[in-house]
């Protein structure tokens, strides 16, 4: 065998076993190629795909970038548009999407996506082709523009959101604009020192303030607005204190320590932990925002009221976007319940976060002891078991004190508005209910959620009809529209309508909307006529008394929940009657 061709070495044995290796893998390729090209077998080059790299958003392009946001209610927004200001960041909101823009979102997305994808994708493709449209180059917009929005993993065309805004920009002519994703698990990656979006606790206190103001003033407003005796009225005080407060929330500047100390904070030890902790007392005992939502209160109370008129309470539940949007993408649900007469109860984003801490603190106690690749010690090992039950009891310790704390601020703003407006539903409670139709550990959408609150709300007593709001063809929700069969089986008096929402349809979905709140409203009519025959009094009488005490016909003057009524008239009937010394077969309900 020659050799002649190889390299020399000190040590030809080695030489000679190369030299067969080639040989052998030669002729096994050639072999291969022959075989292939006989069958007809063409070898193509592999492209894997690889996640596309972010550019960066730094601390030093915040003064020239501007943040976009969207997605909620225009109050929601309105509000954190005035927090993130507050921080020092440039923001807009991104207005509510119409079918233009899913029609948009479908033209340059994938086929197969769930509607609130391609109207939100398409409604930022949208804005920034009205914004080029305006005199605002392209380059302009994808290097000083970011896109802020929510982003999750799980069983749902969720997780496929940011690959659709990529494949949709790139698609539309905007190759490189930067989307940045808050995530249910994992969050903004800001392992950059100087990142652009500063993670701290200044933003997550700003954000979840504009949100729970946004939630609570969003459920008065539809509170009072079913009964206002001057038509608009409502929405004319609600438009004035959202610019007021969005004014209070972007003028509040953080607390820190050297605002209160000057140049002696540098010489504290543990500053930071200082910081922090003066951050957190402030935001737990602050005067500001509670005076703040005292002028609110003031306002929304001076708007006059008739509780007399019988409407059907609709509690809106269903997938978090299309339950929260109030546009084209649901159906413009609220405005069609709203001129059908019906008094609505919306769903707080607070409940969603609750339900991700609850969600946090169910998987801690499922998987008690257990580490990824291992196993629980074993008893007879005390030490081990010790370290086990005290990582366990400190980890569950910080997420109840979350919760506590959150629950705690949001009804410190029910409270500061008058104290009208639903406390958050307990999410222990929401499990019970809705476990046995739906395995509160399965992921995705709202979870164990919809089963729940339509158990909530119509066995307590607190609505006569029950909205479910869902993408068509959504995995979770379709789920457990599969669970209410059984629901409504077991609770027989029980009006529950789901409701799939898509770019078409809207007036099919109107008219059986209005098929069961027709229903409703005879539920509701028949519940005020056998108050009335209980209480014995007419409504004449009723009338008579509250013309006298002006304060009862204020917005906010807080009827009594009465176990056995559901109604906001047939509970004022009772209250009223009460007042007026009679003796009523009715109870305050506790709840």
């Amino acid at each position: 065998m020659s050799t002649s061709t190889l390299p020399q070495t000190s040590a030809p044995g080695l030489i000679q076993i190369t030299s067969v290796e080639e040989q052998i893998r030669r002729r096994v390729a050639e072999e291969r190629a022959r075989l292939e090209h006989e069958a007809g077998v063409v070898q193509r080059q592999a492209h894997h795909f690889h996640k596309p790299v972010e550019r960066p958003f730094t601390a030093a392009q915040r003064h020239k970038t501007t943040l976009l946001f969207g997605g909620l209610t225009w109050k929601h927004e309105k509000l954190v548009h005035g927090a993130l200001e507050g921080l020092g960041y440039k923001t807009e909101v991104v207005p509510t999407p119409d079918v233009k823009a899913f029609q948009l979102g479908k033209e340059y997305g994938n086929n197969g996506q769930c509607n609130p994808t391609y109207f939100t994708v398409g409604n930022l493709v949208q804005y920034l082709q009205k914004m080029e449209e305006s005199g605002v180059r392209r380059e302009d917009l994808i290097n000083n523009y970011v896109f802020l929005t929510a982003g999750a993993c799980g069983p749902c065309r969720f997780g496929m959101y940011e690959a659709e805004y990529r494949l949709a920009l790139r698609n539309s002519g905007y190759d490189g604009f930067r989307v940045m994703l808050f995530q249910q698990s994992g969050g903004i990656d800001q392992s950059q020192a100087e990142a652009g979006l500063n993670m701290n606790l200044d933003f997550f206190l700003n954000l979840l303030n504009g949100l729970n103001m946004g939630d609570v003033m969003n459920e008065v407003a539809h509170q009072i607005r079913p009964f206002e005796v001057n038509a608009g009225e409502t929405d004319a005080v609600l438009d004035e204190l959202i610019d007021y407060v969005h004014e209070v929330l972007k003028k509040k500047s953080p607390w820190s320590v050297e605002d209160r100390l000057g140049a002696m904070a540098g010489k504290l030890p543990m500053k930071g932990t200082i910081n922090y902790l003066g951050k957190f007392l402030e935001q737990l005992y602050s005067p500001d925002y509670v005076k703040a939502l005292n002028h609110c209160r003031d306002r929304f109370n001076s708007i006059q009221v008739d509780r007399f008129r019988v409407k059907p309470i609709v509690k809106i539940t269903g997938e978090f976007w299309a339950q929260t949007t109030e546009g084209d993408g649901n159906f413009n649900m609220f405005q069609f319940l709203n001129r059908e007469g019906a008094q609505l109860i919306v769903e707080p984003i607070g409940t969603w976060i609750m339900y991700m801490i609850h969600q946090v603190v169910q998987k801690i106690k499922d998987t008690k002891g257990l580490q990824e690749g291992a196993v629980a010690p074993p008893r007879w090992r005390i030490d081990k078991q010790a370290k086990v039950e005290m990582n366990y009891r400190q980890r569950l310790m910080k997420l109840k004190v979350a919760e506590v704390i959150f629950a705690r601020e949001y009804h410190k703003i029910v409270d500061a508005l008058g104290g009208t407006a639903h406390r958050l539903v307990n999410q222990y409670e929401l499990q019970r209910l809705g476990h046995p139709y739906y395995n509160s550990r399965a992921g995705g959408g709202e979870g164990h959620l919809e089963v729940a609150k339509n158990i909530f709300y119509s066995n307590k007593e607190l609505a006569h009809m029950v909205l479910s709001l869902k993408p068509f063809g959504c995995m979770p929700s379709t789920q457990s529209d599969g669970a209410q069969s059984a629901v409504v089986a077991h609770y027989k008096e029980m009006i529950f309508l789901p409701i799939e929402t898509s770019g078409e349809g809207e007036i099919n979905a109107h008219s059986r909307v209005q098929m069961a709140l027709g229903e409703a409203k005879v539920k509701a009519k028949t519940e005020y006529r056998e108050v009335l025959e209980k209480i014995g009094k007419s409504a004449d009488e009723l009338r008579a008394f509250v013309a006298g005490h002006p304060e009862m016909s204020s917005a906010l003057y807080r009827v009594p929940k009465y176990k056995g009524v559901i109604g906001t008239a047939a509970n004022f009937a009772v209250h009223v009657a009460e007042k007026m010394g009679a003796s009523v077969p009715y109870h305050a309900d506790a709840h």
